[in-house]
Parts: structure tokens; sequence; C-alpha cells
């Protein structure tokens, strides 16, 4: 099941450079000691690859939480990866049909990540500080 799935938007990056920052940020999700154990992710496609084009297609991670952790730690660890990139893409965070997308400028703006939390946090949980930690 997924929980939450994350798209990387870049102007003028192609298929290859979309998938590069993909594998980059499960590889920094995977490396996160404060998620480990308690996160599965998966790359893929939303829509197949068209018939003309060499690559996968792949062009989201999707990401299962375990039962102990939170959306608010997840998010934070997304927003560290988009903030370590020499030129930070857009990330955009899904969960069911609400979708929210995050340039580096918003990623720095606490208020807006609070605002991104509350949406995005399940059964109202969004109350918490980045750190997972109820505020």
């Amino acid at each position: 099941m997924t929980d939450l799935a994350v798209e990387v938007r870049r102007e003028g990056a192609d298929q290859a450079d979309q998938e590069d920052a993909l594998r980059s940020l499960d590889g920094w999700l995977r490396a996160d000691e404060t998620l480990a154990g308690r996160l599965g992710t998966r790359i893929t496609a939303t829509t197949p690859a068209p018939a003309d084009h060499m690559g996968t297609g792949f062009d989201v991670l999707e990401l299962a939480l375990g039962s102990s952790l939170s959306t608010a730690a997840l998010v934070v660890s997304v927003l560290q990866w988009q903030l370590s990139r020499r030129r930070a893409p857009a990330v955009v965070l899904s969960r069911g049909d609400v979708r929210v997308e995050l340039s580096a400028e918003a990623a720095r703006d606490e208020a807006a990540l609070r605002r991104v939390l509350a949406v995005l946090e399940p059964d109202g949980e969004g109350a918490r500080d980045g750190d997972g930690s109820a505020s």
C-alpha cells in the first residue's frame, strides 16, 4: 500500500534526469537512520513509457510508512534531500487525491511546512513538529 508518493520536477529536465533524482531520493531515504526499518520504497511509473522511449518511464517514488513512522518525519527527510541538491527541484508530495508541490523556497518556510503537514497527515496528526513529535 502506498501511503505517500513523491515526484521530482525540474524545469528542462528530461526523463533520465527525473529518474536519477528519484533514485537519489530513494538512496537518501534508505540511508536516513531516523527512518531505518520503518519505510518501504518503490520507484514506479504512473503511465507506460512511450513506445519510442528507451528509458523505463519511472516518474514517482512510492513510500509505505511503518506503523511507528510519522508523515512529518518522512516529509522532513524528503525536504532535507531537496535542499541538499545543488539545483533544488520542486517536490510533489501526494496522499490519495491530495497533492502538494513544494519549491525549494517553500521548503525553507516553516509556516508552509506546517500547512503541508496538516494536509498530508492522516487522521488529523498534522499538529506535530517537523521531527514527528507532538507540539
